[in-house]
């Protein structure tokens, strides 16, 4: 079975979802696959409070709305999407789901925004779910009354942190830098909490435990000290990367693995655009994924009209 689109968008986070808004209201047929959960990386987070008009909001609630608008225009909307192929190339591009066909569109947009940055030290992936996280959201319960570490230093790291200290009976922020990377209201808030403590100029080098994690070393950088710390939990905010891999060999991307965009959003394949994390931009915010995501969908418009 095949079905026709306009537009298809790979991708349900808010660059993609913003498109989906657009194109549809503008009476553009289109479909969003996203191969997770509808929100990316903006649905993992606790709580957004710098989100225009709106003064604080869940993730997971953001997400939500932004997917039944963008459904409420006729968007189609496919989360936990098994895609097992693409063809970008041609005037025609599709994309083959698992055990639901193949979609084609005139046009495409990658939206397909980036995953927590690991730590890649031993014991990390052995550990992952059982101790080690990347969402507050997801997991922040499971630390109810115990003590906890989250590694970072940015935005991310600090609100999260903060988050955190709802279950955590304590908070141990352990960075690289003596310095916060993070916005001055988050540190702030962070460094005057009475359950957050801090070691800096540190890493976390390896996990340790059982059936679940137990410990780890953290490393002192400017001396090379190891410290073994007995811990609940750590939670990892370092930052993401760019979920790029499926079109390596499709499209432009740069040396740090980010699709390569003109000013209207387009990769170097014709009717192939961009939009998010996913793309080369010095800012990833939520804000400048929906930028992203609207300027995609106004230029994809004018693309079809001619």
């Amino acid at each position: 079975m095949e079905e026709i689109y306009d537009i298809i968008i790979l991708g349900g986070g808010p660059a993609g979802l913003t498109a989906g808004i657009y194109l549809s209201r503008a009476k553009v047929k289109t479909l969003v696959l996203n191969v997770g959960v509808i929100g990316g990386q903006m649905s993992l987070t606790h709580e957004i409070a710098n989100y225009p008009g709106v003064p604080n909001i869940s993730g997971y609630m953001l997400s939500r709305t932004m997917q039944k608008q963008a459904e409420s225009f006729g968007c189609k909307v496919i989360s936990n999407a098994k895609i097992t192929s693409y063809k970008l190339a041609g005037e025609l591009k599709s994309v083959e789901l698992a055990g639901k066909g193949i979609f084609s569109a005139k046009a495409v947009i990658i939206a397909s925004g980036g995953k927590s940055r690991e730590l890649n030290v031993p014991g990390e992936k052995e550990f992952a779910g059982r101790g080690v996280s990347y969402c507050a959201t997801c997991d922040g319960d499971f630390f109810q009354d115990k003590e906890i570490i989250v590694v970072g230093g940015g935005n991310s790291a600090l609100e999260e942190a903060v988050a955190l200290t709802q279950y955590a009976s304590k908070v141990t922020v352990v960075h690289e830098f003596d310095y916060f990377q993070a916005h001055k209201k988050a540190v702030e808030e962070a460094t005057n909490h009475p359950k957050i403590d801090f070691i800096l100029n540190s890493t976390v080098s390896a996990f340790y435990g059982s059936q679940s994690l137990e410990k780890v070393t953290v490393k002192n950088l400017k001396t090379g000290e190891d410290t073994e710390t007995k811990i609940d939990g750590v939670f990892v905010f370092i930052g993401y990367v760019p979920q790029t891999q499926p079109f390596k060999d499709v499209v432009k991307l740069s040396d740090r693995d980010e699709i390569i965009v003109n000013n209207q959003m387009m990769t170097n394949i014709k009717g192939v655009f961009a939009a998010g994390d996913c793309i080369e931009k010095r800012f990833r915010q939520i804000t400048t994924a929906v930028s992203d995501g609207t300027k995609a969908a106004l230029n994809i418009i004018e693309f079809l009209q001619n």
